[in-house]
């Protein structure tokens, strides 16, 4: 697999599971959060998309690709040259896909998941166009009235389907990107994981220097509160005491070392060493 489709990979990974924030509004309250743009995405959705992707990119095309990279042809277009050109083709050719690139584009950059309604909606569409497509390929190859009948059903409904929920998701994107303008480019704040939630000390730790008291002293070790009969323990900065240690009758001024010590006189005995019968 390429760096680039892995990469890609990788987002789409991101969106499902790793992305913490949720969309403004979902898809079924976005026509009541913004009536004039469901209605405008619902008559014109081409050019609702072609503005969303300019919406979506702060307004400039600069750096634009087709489809934002999707297929290989992304970038070889003369995109360059005359975005807004190129972006009215792919809105136009590729509807579908420029509605779901700007999707991906917003969700990236301001890390938003889809909720598991919005995901069971955009679901639905999806399995009514794949069964739309299957009826009629059966309806093809046997050419029978009544499964003819049934698949034009099944195809009207998946229209009203796909038209329906691009036009909301088109509105949530506007709603969603009004509110990331509104703040500066930054609608969305981060939702902090848990090991990224500062200034709070897990149960049982003890609390920083900066929330202790007055009397903390990190040096030594604070008496107060210690159980009777245990010594009283000095910081070391009064380590060793500077008065009264060692004590003043310490080592002893007078009378030692003893006057007699060693003794001037009948030491060593004068019978030590025997003087007498040693010398000839």
């Amino acid at each position: 697999m390429s760096g680039k489709n892995a990469e890609k990979l990788q987002q789409w990974e991101a969106r499902k599971s790793q992305y913490t924030n949720t969309w403004k509004t979902g898809l079924m309250a976005s026509p009541c959060a913004d009536p004039l743009c469901c209605c405008a995405a619902l008559w014109c959705g081409c050019c609702t998309s072609w503005y969303m992707r300019k919406k979506a990119m702060h307004g400039s095309l600069e750096g634009y690709t087709c489809c934002n990279g999707a297929f290989p042809c992304s970038g070889k277009c003369g995109e360059s040259a005359c975005p807004e050109a190129c972006l009215c083709l792919e809105t136009c050719c590729c509807f579908g896909t420029s509605v779901a690139v700007t999707r991906w584009m917003i969700q990236d950059e301001l890390h938003i998941q889809n909720t598991q309604c919005d995901n069971c909606i955009i679901g639905t569409m999806i399995f009514f166009q794949q069964l739309a497509c299957i009826c009629n390929i059966i309806a093809c190859l046997t050419d029978n009235d009544e499964i003819e009948l049934i698949a034009e059903v099944i195809d009207l409904i998946a229209e009203l389907l796909w038209w329906t929920v691009c036009a909301c998701m088109q509105t949530q994107h506007h709603v969603q990107l009004n509110d990331r303008d509104k703040n500066g480019g930054g609608g969305v704040q981060q939702v902090p994981r848990a090991n990224e939630i500062q200034g709070q000390v897990p149960p049982g730790y003890p609390a920083p220097q900066q929330q202790m008291g007055a009397n903390y002293n990190p040096q030594g070790y604070n008496p107060q509160g210690q159980p009777a009969g245990y010594p009283q323990v000095q910081a070391p900065g009064g380590y060793p005491p500077q008065q009264g240690y060692p004590p003043a009758s310490y080592p002893p001024q007078q009378g030692y070392p003893p006057a007699s010590y060693p003794p001037q006189q009948g030491y060593p005995p004068a019978s030590y060493p025997v003087q007498q019968g040693m010398a000839r």
